[in-house]
């Protein structure tokens, strides 16, 4: 489970500062787009980025080099002002706080997912195991 620890670390790091409600509010936002009621799962996220011209930004994360950076107001276009609200309204965040807590955490938590550069396949029990602990805090 080196994997998922190393994933909790990058999380937690990630909400050093934050407070425990807006952290587990935080991990629930990542794991209802990864793959929560109405999330599109990894695969539907990466097409969501290409056809906002994005592809590359999350080609960095699925990559194997460095992180590139990506902003609150692109996240925003990625998933809609529908889709941001929604799951600001759902984990108890304005849609700009949750905007620049995704822009923070999805590079971090799409890059621990795919260690080796690739996608992993839908279904994997690493994702529900993720999902499970994302959602758990």
């Amino acid at each position: 489970m080196g994997l998922l620890d190393n994933l909790a670390g990058g999380v937690m790091g990630a909400l050093s500062g934050q407070n425990t409600q807006q952290g587990s509010g935080a991990m629930g936002m990542v794991a209802e787009l990864l793959g929560g009621q109405g999330g599109a799962g990894l695969s539907g996220l990466v097409q969501a980025f290409e056809q906002q011209e994005l592809g590359g930004v999350v080609a960095s994360w699925i990559g194997t080099g460095e992180n590139q950076p990506i902003s609150a107001e692109q996240i925003h276009a990625v998933l809609g002002s529908e889709k941001i609200q929604a799951i600001a309204e759902k984990f108890g965040f304005s849609t700009q706080e949750a905007s620049g807590l995704l822009a923070q955490l999805l590079p971090q938590v799409i890059d621990k997912l795919t260690p080796g550069g690739q996608l992993p396949q839908e279904g994997n029990n690493l994702m529900g195991s993720l999902l499970g602990m994302l959602k758990g805090g």
